[in-house]
């Protein structure tokens, strides 16, 4: 969006702050729609901000996240209200099917709402806001590509709890839901840049049986032993199945791809059968390596992010940026060193505002025309 002030903090989300913050706006845009995303403490409050919406006929999406992000901080308290002029086209769609052909259509579905909803417009993109308890998002952004290629610009993240529960995380204006997708298209939009900065280790194995976001077996044995003769020979640490949790967000798996781009998959899960479940698909037979905190390029990752953001949208200074930061990547560096990145991020861009999310997974493109892939722990920006 072009207009100046469009991404508006509250601080409680109490019915009558809504209200008048949604009444100072409609006085300026009629037709206001607005992209709401709340910290999953105030989960309860999204009937609140359905009634405050209903009560001045506006239009309401939105998202519930571990946190929010403002600037240079991390947020557990209050709301982000995204507004628009007049409210885009968008659609939440509940309860995806995880089997293959179910899932499949399900998605054609979608790309047949989306492309009636496209043609001959340019530079739109689809921002999708996922629950991050969906298993097979990478299968599904393979679909929409298949059958929308490159006439949307790709964006997003998921939503849920951090502690990676079932809680209903998406809503509109009447329903709250969960297992599903949310989805605007945002017009006169260029898409959004994403950066994680994390450099490869040479050594790289196979994930030979996989399923979904669980890998069974490494090279042909049980995952998990694998992995903690990787973590013991490369960074001589010894993870175990009661520090497994601890040890995993800062010892992630990348996927590395035939142009050398490296996906990291988190692992959160660790099964009696040795199997370690990730946040992201993993296909079978990927090539994987294995990821540390200090080869996180915090600069590099951030100069990155902002001369993308400029090559994207020309100059970004005084402008809103959104901005989503891997609940992962908060885990893996620490609290400090992500609020220090956050700090920087904010500097570098000389932005008017910064507002978003703490995410459970990010989705962008490879190239700013190209294909969509889900990400953990990076950094997903975009002009607002």
């Amino acid at each position: 969006m072009s207009k100046a002030n469009m991404m508006h903090y509250l601080p409680r989300v109490e019915a009558g702050a809504v209200g008048q913050k949604l009444a100072e706006l409609q006085a300026s845009y009629p037709k206001l729609g607005v992209l709401a995303l709340l910290p999953e403490a105030e989960k309860d409050k999204v009937a609140v901000l359905q009634a405050a919406c209903a009560a001045q006929k506006v239009q309401l999406a939105g998202a519930i996240f571990p946190a929010l992000v403002q600037d240079g901080h991390f947020l557990t308290g209050g709301v982000w209200l995204f507004c628009f002029s007049e409210m885009p086209y968008f659609a939440l769609y509940d309860n995806l099917p995880t089997e293959a052909a179910e899932a499949e259509r399900a998605v054609e579905k979608i790309a047949a709402d989306v492309r009636a909803q496209i043609d001959h417009i340019p530079d739109i993109t689809m921002f999708l806001l996922f629950d991050a308890m969906v298993p097979n998002i990478g299968t599904m952004l393979d679909t929409l590509y298949l059958h929308l290629a490159n006439r949307v610009h790709y964006a997003g993240a998921n939503a849920g709890s951090e502690t990676f529960q079932p809680m209903p995380c998406l809503f509109d204006g009447e329903r709250i839901t969960q297992n599903g997708v949310l989805l605007l298209l945002l017009r006169e939009h260029k898409g959004a840049i994403l950066e994680h900065g994390y450099h490869t280790n040479p050594h790289t194995s196979y994930a030979t049986s996989t399923k979904g976001n669980c890998i069974s077996q490494i090279d042909w044995r049980p995952a998990f032993e694998v992995y903690q003769e990787l973590v013991r020979e490369h960074y001589g640490e010894e993870v175990t199945a009661e520090n497994f949790y601890q040890f995993g967000v800062h010892f992630p798996f990348g996927i590395v791809r035939a142009n050398h781009h490296v996906l990291v998959r988190i692992p959160v899960m660790l099964a009696e059968d040795g199997s370690l479940f990730c946040v992201g698909e993993v296909p079978s037979n990927s090539v994987l390596t294995l990821l540390k905190a200090p080869t996180v390029r915090t600069v590099e990752t951030l100069h990155n992010l902002t001369e993308g953001l400029s090559a994207l949208n020309g100059d970004i200074s005084n402008k809103e940026i959104l901005l989503f930061y891997c609940a992962g990547r908060r885990l893996h560096l620490g609290i400090p060193m992500a609020t220090t990145e956050l700090e920087a991020f904010a500097g570098l861009t000389h932005a008017s505002q910064i507002a978003g999310a703490l995410s459970l997974g990010e989705i962008g493109g490879s190239t700013v025309h190209g294909y969509p892939l889900f990400h953990n722990a990076t950094l997903v920006a975009a002009r607002w």
